[in-house]
C-alpha cells in the first residue's frame, strides 16, 4: 500500500466497488434498455430495472451504515485514548464542540500534532478537510471500511 497521506488515503474495496457495483449498474443498464427495445413487455422490463436500482441503493446503504458506525465508535474511543494518554485530560468534554468529521479527521494526526491541532481546530472551527491538510506528519489508519 502507499505511504498514507491526504491524497492517497481513500480505500476500495475491490468486489464491491469494482466487481458488484459495476455489474449490477450494468444489469440495470441492460434491463432498462430493454423497455424500449422490447416494448410489448415494458412493464416487465421497467420492474426489473426498477428492482435492479433499488438493490445497488439498499447494498450500498447497508454497507456503509453497518462498517461505518462501527468504525466511528472505534475511532471515537482510540482518539479519547491517544488525546488522554497525550495530555492526562479527557477529551470528552471537547468533543461537544466539535463535529463528528473533525474528530474523525483529527484520528490522521501524529500524536506530537494531535494536541495542539484540537485546539486550533476549536479555535478556528476549522473544517474537516483543513484539519486534513494542517497534518504534517500523517498517521496512517489501513484498517478502515
Amino acid at each position: 500500500m502507499k505511504k498514507q497521506d491526504y491524497q492517497h488515503h481513500v480505500r476500495y474495496y475491490t468486489p464491491h466497488h469494482f466487481v458488484f457495483y459495476p455489474l449490477s449498474f450494468f444489469v440495470c443498464l441492460t434491463c432498462g434498455w430493454f423497455i424500449f427495445i422490447d416494448p410489448e413487455h415494458a412493464l416487465l422490463w421497467s420492474g426489473l430495472t426498477a428492482i435492479c436500482a433499488l438493490m445497488i441503493m439498499v447494498a450500498f446503504m447497508l454497507r456503509q451504515h453497518y462498517a461505518l458506525t462501527n468504525q466511528n465508535r472505534i475511532v471515537r474511543l482510540e482518539l479519547r485514548f491517544r488525546y488522554y494518554l497525550l495530555t492526562h485530560e479527557r477529551l470528552e468534554p471537547l468533543e461537544d464542540r466539535l463535529s463528528l468529521s473533525q474528530l474523525f479527521a483529527l484520528r490522521f494526526a501524529s500524536d506530537a500534532e494531535l494536541p495542539a491541532l484540537v485546539n486550533r481546530a476549536l479555535s478556528e472551527n476549522l473544517s474537516p478537510d483543513a484539519i486534513k491538510r494542517a497534518i504534517q506528519h500523517w498517521r496512517p489508519d489501513h484498517l478502515r471500511v
